[in-house]
């Protein structure tokens, strides 16, 4: 997951995951053996009372399913090289250059559980880069601080005026985070404060003008 930058030095590879994938590996195994259990358990008892090739049919049917979940979960990946988004999915992968974006969007979903995202749209692709989450308890998680500031320098490449304040938003949100200051302090949980304040269950994006009071 590398390509070359100017000169010639290999460009690292930033992940762009919330939640690592590795952090939910283990679960996501013990979940594909448990539905393998499961379906081998289906497919003996079922045997007792019908043909081998439906009993087999039968465990597959009960197993597949999750199995190919769990699977495709842990597949699942997104970084970002230079100015280029990578996101792996269970069937190949996309590639989406930032600065050729001619939609740059920032998304609240307002809930218990409420997240913000990116979605940058280039032609007839869009991808989604979740950037943080947060309870009503005031805890969450937050995009590390690599790929914040990666991300916004990628979109600060743009020739989009959206691009280029979304940029300034993540700058300030790195800025926070670096003096550690509280979450009441930080662009990307006043976002989602600023979108619980609309009590709207679906999801919002935000205005450019909102962006700006922000930064």
């Amino acid at each position: 997951m590398s390509t070359n930058s100017g000169g010639g030095q290999p460009a690292p590879a930033v992940g762009l995951d919330l939640v690592a994938p590795e952090v939910y590996a283990p679960m996501l195994r013990k979940l594909a053996l448990a539905a393998a259990g499961i379906g081998v358990g289906a497919a003996l008892l079922a045997a007792t009372v019908v043909s081998l090739p439906i009993a087999v049919g039968i465990g597959l049917a009960v197993a597949v399913p999750t199995v190919g979940y769990a699977i495709g979960v842990r597949r699942r990946r997104m970084w970002l090289i230079d100015n280029t988004i990578h996101a792996r999915k269970v069937l190949g992968e996309r590639q989406l250059v930032v600065s050729a974006a001619n939609g740059v969007e920032v998304l609240v979903y307002p809930g218990r559980l409420s997240r913000i995202a990116l979605r940058i749209t280039a032609g007839a692709d869009t991808q989604l880069i979740p950037l943080a989450m947060y309870t009503d308890a005031g805890s969450g998680r937050e995009l590390h601080l690599l790929g914040l500031r990666t991300l916004a320098d990628a979109l600060a490449t743009s020739e989009l005026a959206a691009a280029i304040a979304v940029s300034e938003m993540l700058v300030q949100q790195l800025r926070t985070e670096a003096r550690d200051a509280g979450l009441e302090q930080r662009p990307l949980y006043r976002a989602v404060q600023l979108a619980r304040g609309k009590d709207y269950v679906s999801p919002i994006v935000l205005t450019d003008s909102e962006i700006a009071t922000l930064v």
